[in-house]
């Protein structure tokens, strides 16, 4: 297992390479976002992201999460209309998950099996968005909670301790915080705020 402690305003070109390419090998990695600690895995990679299930306890409903270095990425995997991408261009980047349809872009085990949706993010944190600039594609994410906790975990010694032995890389980039990111779902008619987290939602009561 890595331990890269990666500075969170300049990561270190090198230390981001080293673990893009662990990534690519089938590695699961506990990174730092603007809203918490998460795990990562290739979107390909079947293994991994049962690896993570197992971690986090998950089952078939959770929906998976796309982390995307910008918009662009998003209407590949998304279904989204002019008005939604509209929308979510000035909440980018930001402590935001939306919830949209997916297209056959998305392999099917990361799709939420009876809704058919997936979650798009684009984060706000130099770390991350390093780490998918330099992977070329999204990373599929999910909050780094453990089953039975309800806040996420911070310190990355701490994950270390707990977490060491199922993970490939854990990257230190100091305190990010513990609040999730604000859920949006679009797939109804109008937008519908599924958690309210890091990200202010005010701004849909006139929507």
């Amino acid at each position: 297992m890595q331990f890269h402690e990666i500075h969170p305003i300049n990561p270190q070109p090198r230390l981001i390479t080293q673990a893009v390419a662990v990534i690519r090998r089938g590695g699961i990695i506990a990174y730092p976002t603007d809203s918490s600690y998460a795990l990562g895995c290739c979107i390909g990679d079947k293994a991994a992201m049962e690896q993570i299930c197992r971690i986090r306890q998950l089952d078939r409903d959770h929906n998976f999460t796309l982390m995307c270095r910008d918009l662009s990425d998003i209407s590949t995997y998304a279904r989204i209309d002019n008005s939604d991408f509209r929308l979510i261009k000035s909440l980018t980047p930001g402590p935001y998950t939306f919830i949209f349809n997916a297209t056959r872009e998305v392999p099917r085990r990361l799709q939420n099996p009876r809704r058919k949706t997936i979650g798009i993010r684009v984060p706000d944190h130099p770390i991350t968005l390093a780490l998918l600039e330099t992977l070329g594609e999204p990373l599929m994410s999910v909050t780094l909670t453990m089953p039975g906790e309800t806040l996420p975990l911070t310190d990355p010694q701490e994950i270390r301790e707990r977490l060491g032995d199922q993970l490939k890389v854990i990257i230190d980039g100091g305190y990010c915080g513990h609040l999730p990111t604000t859920v949006i779902d679009f797939t109804g008619e109008t937008p519908d705020v599924k958690r309210q987290g890091k990200g202010d939602s005010d701004f849909l009561q006139v929507h």
